[in-house]
């Protein structure tokens, strides 16, 4: 199961996320879930980093991503947490809640 933490500031804005776990629809190499959760979460941090000033932490070990901005974000920023998560739960709600689990 994939397991993801979502971090907020005061005003209860996003501002970073903790995935861990492997979804465990299928096979390695052929885990569609997987695939896509991990498509999702590495496009979201490659645009924040790409097409915005804020800073952030990023750790990454086998099978785990720790994202935060530590600078207030951007609207930008904020904008493409809100569809990183949108896009998550999509795909939860069509594939299953046993293999996506939020915290």
């Amino acid at each position: 199961m994939i397991t993801l933490s979502v971090y907020k500031d005061a005003d209860g804005k996003i501002t970073g996320f903790r995935s861990t776990g492997h979804a465990g629809f299928a096979e390695s190499g052929q885990d569609i879930v997987c695939a896509a959760v991990s498509a999702l979460v590495i496009n979201t941090v490659n645009s924040i980093e790409t097409f915005t000033s804020d800073t952030f932490d990023l750790k990454e070990e086998e099978g785990m991503i720790d994202f935060r901005i530590v600078s207030k974000p951007c609207n930008e920023s904020t904008l493409l947490l809100n569809s990183l998560f949108l896009g998550i739960n999509g795909i939860r709600e069509d594939y299953g809640k046993k293999y996506i689990k939020f915290v």
